[in-house]
């Protein structure tokens, strides 16, 4: 489990990558990406089948970024995590975010044998501030049963 000095220090970095933002509007990508650039987040997103996704431009991969961010949130399916994670790693990128859904534990345990501050198991809307509608009553629940990081 992560703590939430992890996570603090995570969301503290406003520049970021944004792996796996979907060309479905409906998903939860979107969603994601669109309320972190809502709450101040200048965020790349990355996605090697698009060149655009609502307007904005995509990048196939860490290596096309174009300069250096300060973490990387992952959205992408497990079997790209791990991939995706080396090349951040080998881009000097130290904070990354493996949203839930996205977790495999090859990158995981590759993150963590790497010194990489590594948060999964996690869902960002209830961490990023200010955390809004349904998701901070998710988020008071999961404090009361003991869910929530410390």
């Amino acid at each position: 489990m992560n703590s939430k000095r992890e996570i603090q220090e995570f969301l503290g970095h406003k520049k970021l990558a944004f792996a796996g933002l979907s060309r479905d509007p409906k998903s939860f990508s979107v969603s994601a990406f669109k309320e972190l650039k809502g709450k101040g987040y200048r965020l790349f997103p990355m996605n090697p089948n698009a060149a655009t996704i609502g307007g904005e431009t995509c990048y196939p991969a860490v290596s096309a970024l174009p300069e250096k961010v300060e973490g990387i949130i992952l959205f992408t399916p497990p079997s790209e995590t791990e991939k995706v994670v080396r090349e951040a790693a080998r881009a000097g990128i130290r904070q990354v975010w493996i949203q839930r859904g996205a977790e495999s534990e090859p990158a995981v345990r590759f993150c963590r044998d790497n010194g990489l501050n590594a948060i999964s198991g996690e869902c960002i809307f209830l961490h990023a501030e200010p955390v809004a509608s349904f998701h901070a009553v998710h988020r008071w629940f999961k404090g009361i049963f003991g869910g929530l990081p410390r």
